[in-house]
């Protein structure tokens, strides 16, 4: 485990909070508000009273002042829950550092803030499908278990984003934030991929684990382009022409989930897999605090 999880890298992000605007209704007590108005603790509105309502919750003052009776309604804070989509597909351990390795420890840091607020965290990676998940769990004492996990979790074959993100979509859980941890390339394109984002009720969390060559290859003259999944490969001649259209092509994939990630009102941030995670944090948790 103290491979990507040092006590350093445990230590620093004790202080990170997770905060959501509202939580969905039918958790259990935790630090998110919830769509729920009813009894808590942060006064929110009145509304009339009508028969059956729990008198305990009348507001005397002003049915004095109105002769007419009103309930107080509070907020209850409740908890979040945390879906973590983690990408394991070969692709992703194939270089060096591989980018599972920032993947993971960005999950571990998505976990441990979560967990830390009694919020309810399930890591669910996917390859070619859905690896076994590990299940949901809260409070503090479940977070050595998960770091275990995501230490342990190995290469899951090719990558199938859209197949995989669509099964978890059929999984019957209780709505909260799914966290989609991945390099969005699938060999169906982006299009696709967008349209099995579309098909989760969570609101989602983009982390694009990047590299800067990603964006524009240093790379030139003729070519054998060896595919590190499939092993297929294509012989290629690669000029200046050539680059441009990889570049505007890359550009586009990028736009399109910023498009998408802009529709949805989804967060949707980058983290570069040749930086330590723990120095990109910053611009991730601004002040401290990841609002989702």
């Amino acid at each position: 485990m103290a491979r990507l999880f040092s006590e350093d890298f445990i230590r620093a992000i004790e202080r990170l909070r997770l905060v959501a605007r509202q939580a969905p209704p039918g958790g259990l007590h935790a630090e998110h508000r919830s769509h729920d108005l009813g009894c808590g603790m942060e006064f929110r509105d009145f509304r009339a009273y009508v028969p059956g309502d729990d008198v305990r919750r009348m507001d005397w003052n002003l049915y004095r002042r109105s002769g007419r009776l009103f309930l107080r309604l509070f907020e209850a804070p409740e908890d979040l829950p945390v879906h973590i989509l983690l990408d394991v597909s070969d692709s992703m351990f194939f270089e060096a550092p591989p980018r599972a390795d920032a993947a993971r420890q960005m999950a571990a840091v998505i976990a441990a803030v979560a967990l830390n607020q009694h919020d309810r965290v399930g890591i669910y990676p996917f390859g070619i499908d859905l690896v076994t998940p590990l299940a949901p769990a809260s409070g503090k004492p479940a977070l050595p278990r998960m770091l275990q996990y995501l230490e342990q979790l190995r290469p899951a074959g090719t990558t199938d984003l859209i197949h995989s993100t669509r099964r978890f979509a059929t999984r019957r859980q209780r709505a909260g934030l799914a966290v989609i941890i991945s390099d969005f390339f699938d060999p169906r394109g982006i299009d696709q991929v967008i349209d099995a984002l579309r098909s989760l009720r969570h609101r989602l969390l983009l982390i694009r684990v990047v590299r800067p060559r990603d964006a524009s290859p240093d790379l030139e003259g003729e070519l054998r382009l060896l595919d590190c999944e499939s092993d297929r490969s294509v012989d290629v001649s690669v000029t200046g022409d050539s680059l441009t259209r990889y570049r505007q092509a890359y550009q586009a994939f990028e736009e399109a989930l910023s498009r998408f990630a802009a529709r949805r009102r989804a967060l949707h941030v980058t983290i570069d897999a040749d930086r330590p995670v723990l120095e990109q944090l910053g611009s991730v948790f601004v002040g401290g605090v990841l609002m989702t």
